[in-house]
């Protein structure tokens, strides 16, 4: 087995210089202040924007949030947006004569006939609107009362809105629609006596 060999002079003093030069690998070494001041970002210095020589500043932006602006209606969530069936068939022109339409509205006309759809289905209660009517168009008959109901208010988790009452809103649109067009001349909602808002008068042309 050989021994190893003693370092010369010269060889040391080499080694000593590698030494201090060198960093170890493990070691945590601290860096000195002077040594971050290096690697810091230098900070940047603002220069304040002159504004362009004939272009007005803009004006400062106003505070905004979502909906801030937004006009406050009385609709909430579960109501239809447009406008109410009575405010549409209240809107109708006038077929009739004012003065009897007056009396009508006051609930003053007694109706000659009256039919309850109210807990049909509008696939049975269609019908039996138009059948109805036509009889008593052919009766000589002027004012009936169809009723209908207000509806029930559903409760539902869809974010749709529903219209309440399905015959309250579809029995108008029946009405308007043929073979029932040409017999009748005006559609009123009813008086309260004779139901308010779940009922309707409608009032027959003349037969020839």
């Amino acid at each position: 087995m050989s021994r190893r060999r003693k370092l010369s002079d010269e060889e040391r003093e080499l080694w000593d210089q590698v030494r201090r030069t060198a960093d170890p690998l493990h070691a945590t070494r601290k860096a000195e202040p002077e040594d971050q001041a290096e690697w810091l970002p230098h900070p940047v210095r603002k220069v304040p924007k002159k504004p362009l020589e004939g272009v007005p500043t803009p004006p400062p932006l106003e505070h905004f949030t979502i909906g801030m602006k937004a006009k406050k209606g009385k609709h909430k969530l579960g109501q239809h947006l447009s406008p109410a069936i009575e405010d549409e068939v209240a809107g109708a022109p006038l077929n009739m004569h004012k003065k009897t339409h007056t009396q009508m509205k006051r609930g003053k006309l007694m109706p000659d006939a009256r039919i309850d759809l109210h807990g049909m289905t509008l696939a049975q209660a269609h019908p039996a609107l138009v059948g109805f009517v036509m009889r008593n168009h052919a009766a000589g008959h002027r004012l009936v009362l169809v009723i209908t109901g207000k509806g029930k208010v559903k409760e539902t988790d869809s974010p749709i809105p529903e219209r309440i009452g399905a015959l309250r809103h579809q029995v108008p649109m029946w009405l308007q629609m043929s073979p029932l067009s040409h017999l009748v001349l005006q559609v009123r909602q009813a008086h309260l006596r004779h139901g308010g808002g779940g009922a309707y008068y409608v009032y027959l042309r003349r037969t020839r």
